[in-house]
C-alpha cells in the first residue's frame, strides 16, 4: 500500500523550530522531532533503497540514524555568523559509494515549510572537481545536451546556484555550452508543495524524479571518472 511519511505535524514542528531556535525549546520538544520529522524521514530513506539501487547500483539510501543519508538537524556554528543551533529544515542526500575518495554528485530530498524540493548534482564543487567538470563539458557537449536539454528534463527541472559573469579562464567564450561552463554549481531539481509532501504520492514521485535526473548524474560521474 502507498505510504504517507510526513504530516501537517512535520511542518508544524519545523515552523515552531524556526520561531524557537534554541536548545531549551528543542530539548522540550525533541520527542516531536523524532516522531514527526526524523522517524518518518528515515522510513522514507529505507523505502528508497531498492528503487535507488535500480537507478544506479553505486548509489546508497542509508537509513541509519547517524552517518547515513539524513542530514543532522544540528547546525555547525563554529565558523558561521548565524549562531542558531538548529536547521529549520530536514534534508537527505543519497550518495555515491566512493564519495569519500572522489567528489561525487548526489541525489537530494529537502523538506522545509514553503521550500520542499528534490533533485541532484554537485553543489559548489571544490576547484579541482569543478575544473574537471568544465573540461569534460568542453570536450563532450553532445552528451550534456542529451542529459539536460531533453523535454523530460526541461519540463521538470531548474538549475540551482550562481554563475560567473565572464567565461572561466582557459575556455572559449564562443563555446556552445558557455553558459553551462560558467556555472559554479551543477545541480538541478524541482520543488513541491508542503501538502504533497504529506501525501502517499511522495515516494513514487521522488523515484520518478531521480530517474529523470539520473542522466545528468551519470554525466557528472563520468566527469569525475566514477561508475554510474
Amino acid at each position: 500500500m502507498p505510504t504517507a511519511y510526513f504530516s501537517p505535524a512535520t511542518f508544524k514542528f519545523l515552523r515552531a523550530l524556526e520561531r524557537n531556535n534554541n536548545k531549551t525549546w528543542f530539548q522540550a520538544h525533541k520527542d516531536d522531532y523524532e516522531r514527526h520529522v526524523r522517524e518518518p524521514f528515515l522510513a522514507l530513506i529505507g523505502d528508497l533503497q531498492a528503487p535507488l539501487a535500480k537507478i544506479s547500483p553505486h548509489y546508497r539510501a542509508d537509513p541509519r540514524k547517524s552517518g547515513g543519508s539524513l542530514y543532522r538537524i544540528y547546525r555547525d556554528t563554529r565558523f558561521a555568523n548565524d549562531k542558531q543551533p538548529y536547521k529549520n529544515w530536514q534534508g537527505s542526500r543519497f550518495y555515491h559509494e566512493r564519495r569519500h575518495e572522489i567528489p561525487a554528485p548526489a541525489f537530494y530530498l529537502h523538506i522545509q515549510p514553503g521550500d520542499c524540493f528534490a533533485g541532484a548534482g554537485m553543489w559548489q564543487p571544490e576547484p579541482d572537481a569543478l575544473k574537471r567538470i568544465r573540461a569534460f563539458l568542453a570536450d563532450n557537449p553532445e552528451a550534456w545536451k542529451r542529459a539536460t536539454r531533453s523535454k523530460a528534463f526541461r519540463d521538470r527541472f531548474t538549475f540551482w546556484g550562481e554563475s560567473l559573469t565572464r567565461p572561466p579562464r582557459g575556455f572559449d567564450p564562443d563555446h556552445e555550452l558557455i553558459e553551462d561552463l560558467k556555472r559554479k554549481s551543477f545541480a538541478a531539481g524541482e520543488g513541491f508543495e508542503d501538502a504533497f509532501a504529506c501525501s502517499s504520492e511522495l515516494l513514487p514521485w521522488v523515484v520518478e524524479t531521480f530517474k529523470r535526473i539520473a542522466p545528468m548524474v551519470d554525466y557528472l560521474c563520468a566527469a569525475q571518472e566514477l561508475d554510474f
